[in-house]
């Protein structure tokens, strides 16, 4: 991590690991809004990203696993940043306010209605390959194979 004055860490690279695998950034309520108005129909997942290394660096690279062995995707993938983005993570946790903020952790929506949550504790001291099964695991149960 590199700190400076007055400055947090740097956190491109951990946006940078979800936007490589085409996930969608989420950085305003705006944002948050037109993605949940514009992938409203079909299956879209929300990672909510975190600076947290022992459960996030773990969960990037398990949605990067899970997606390079679905047969079936989401037809969406988006993020916001926990701690990085809090207007825009407030919102997103709206549509999903009756679940318990948690950081890092992915919401699973279909046809914009929450359909499963994977929270940080399920997430947090796995492997990536075990946060992986999981993601497959709801992608196998919500996603049509075409």
């Amino acid at each position: 991590m590199q700190f400076g004055f007055g400055v947090g860490p740097d956190t491109s690279w951990m946006r940078k690991e979800l936007t490589d695998i085409g996930v969608e950034e989420l950085q305003t309520p705006k944002d948050v809004d037109k993605a949940m108005k514009d992938y409203a129909s079909g299956t879209m997942l929300m990672a909510i990203n975190s600076v947290c290394g022992c459960a996030a660096g773990n969960a990037r690279p398990g949605l990067q696993i899970a997606l390079e062995k679905a047969q079936a995707k989401p037809d969406h993938l988006v993020t916001v940043f926990a701690g990085q983005d809090k207007e825009a993570t407030a919102r997103a946790r709206e549509y999903f306010s009756e679940y318990p903020p948690s950081s890092p952790s992915f919401a699973f929506f279909v046809d914009g209605e929450i359909k499963a949550m994977i929270p940080r504790h399920r997430i947090e001291g796995r492997t990536k390959d075990e946060v992986a099964q999981d993601l497959l695991m709801v992608f196998n149960a919500f996603v049509k194979s075409e």
